[in-house]
Protein backbone atom coordinates (compact mmCIF):
# COMPACT_ATOMS: atom_id res chain seq x y z
CA UNK A 1 0.00 0.00 0.00
CA UNK A 2 1.51 3.27 -1.37
CA UNK A 3 0.58 6.73 0.41
CA UNK A 4 -0.49 9.40 -1.55
CA UNK A 5 1.54 12.88 -1.69
CA UNK A 6 -1.30 14.28 -3.60
CA UNK A 7 -2.39 16.35 -0.42
CA UNK A 8 1.06 17.50 0.37
CA UNK A 9 2.19 18.35 -2.92
CA UNK A 10 -1.54 20.58 -3.03
CA UNK A 11 -0.63 22.25 0.18
CA UNK A 12 2.71 22.87 -0.65
CA UNK A 13 1.87 24.18 -3.64
CA UNK A 14 -1.00 26.39 -2.80
CA UNK A 15 0.71 27.52 0.12
CA UNK A 16 3.46 28.90 -2.43
CA UNK A 17 1.59 30.36 -5.16
CA UNK A 18 -0.66 32.00 -2.19
CA UNK A 19 2.93 33.67 -1.47
CA UNK A 20 3.92 34.75 -5.03
CA UNK A 21 1.55 37.62 -5.39
CA UNK A 22 2.73 38.89 -2.14
CA UNK A 23 6.12 39.39 -2.67
CA UNK A 24 7.95 42.29 -4.18
CA UNK A 25 11.32 42.74 -5.39
CA UNK A 26 12.91 44.77 -3.15
CA UNK A 27 12.04 41.88 -0.84
CA UNK A 28 13.63 39.58 -3.30
CA UNK A 29 16.44 41.43 -4.10
CA UNK A 30 17.23 42.12 0.38
CA UNK A 31 17.04 38.49 0.84
CA UNK A 32 19.28 37.83 -1.75
CA UNK A 33 22.15 40.18 -0.25
CA UNK A 34 21.86 39.16 2.85
CA UNK A 35 22.25 35.55 2.27
CA UNK A 36 25.25 36.56 0.07
CA UNK A 37 26.22 38.33 3.42
CA UNK A 38 25.65 35.35 5.49
CA UNK A 39 27.52 33.19 3.13
CA UNK A 40 30.76 35.26 3.23
CA UNK A 41 30.72 35.77 7.17
CA UNK A 42 30.29 32.02 7.51
CA UNK A 43 33.50 30.96 4.74
CA UNK A 44 35.21 33.66 6.71
CA UNK A 45 34.49 33.06 10.60
CA UNK A 46 34.79 28.82 9.57
CA UNK A 47 38.10 30.13 7.88
CA UNK A 48 39.39 32.07 11.06
CA UNK A 49 38.60 29.32 13.22
CA UNK A 50 40.52 26.48 11.20
CA UNK A 51 43.55 28.90 11.62
CA UNK A 52 42.91 28.86 15.72
CA UNK A 53 42.40 25.23 16.13
CA UNK A 54 45.95 24.73 14.37
CA UNK A 55 47.78 27.30 15.94
CA UNK A 56 46.09 25.45 19.65
CA UNK A 57 47.27 21.97 18.53
CA UNK A 58 51.44 23.05 18.04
Amino acid sequence: MQASNSPLMGTISGTFLSMVPNLQSEDVLKTVVLAIIGAVVSFVISILLKKLVRRKRK
